[in-house]
């Protein structure tokens, strides 16, 4: 399977109940749409703390996935950590959650997916955890695992499914 064909919906097709598909909640808002990498998780309802740590990690091409329990108190992500995350090698963020700054985050060389924005800033205490399993959308979100995103949707397969990138 080449690059060009990394659809989800071939995916989808190919590898069958193996491969998780996200429910239809999020919306596109980096400037890629389609991005796809080994999952990095963070659970951090309403503090972004733990988001910034993460993605000031060199990301290798890792999508980071945030469990912030659909809170709409506040943005887990903005234009700022959006950058860090480019300037660090990560390939996309999905947030269970919503952003700020999504004018600016449309501009960058990132996946960014998210329930919606908010203009609203996180607090920041240091709470959250990393590297946990995850469970929203109706999919499992475990680290390492390979998440693919696009148009047509998110979809996760369990890290040992050798889809060949070209």
């Amino acid at each position: 399977m080449t690059e060009q064909s990394l659809k989800t919906t071939d995916l989808s097709d190919d590898w069958g109940d193996q491969a998780q598909v996200c429910a239809p909640l999020f919306r596109d808002f980096g400037g890629r749409t389609d991005f796809h990498g080994p999952i990095a998780t963070v659970r951090c309802p309403d503090d972004n703390s733990k988001v910034r740590e993460m993605l000031g990690e060199p990301g290798g091409g890792r999508v980071l996935v945030i469990e912030g329990d659909g809170s709409p108190r506040c943005a887990l992500l903005g234009d700022l950590l959006a950058q860090r995350a480019v300037d660090h090698g990560w390939a996309g963020v999905l947030v269970h959650g919503y952003i700020r700054d999504s004018a600016v985050i449309a501009t960058l060389p990132l996946g960014v997916k998210a329930l919606g924005t908010l203009p609203r800033k996180s607090e920041k205490r240091g709470l959250g955890e990393s590297q946990v399993p995850l469970r929203f959308a109706g999919v499992d979100f475990r680290p390492g695992d390979l998440l693919y995103a696009d148009a047509d949707g998110i979809l996760v397969l369990p890290a040992a499914i050798p889809v060949v990138q070209s």
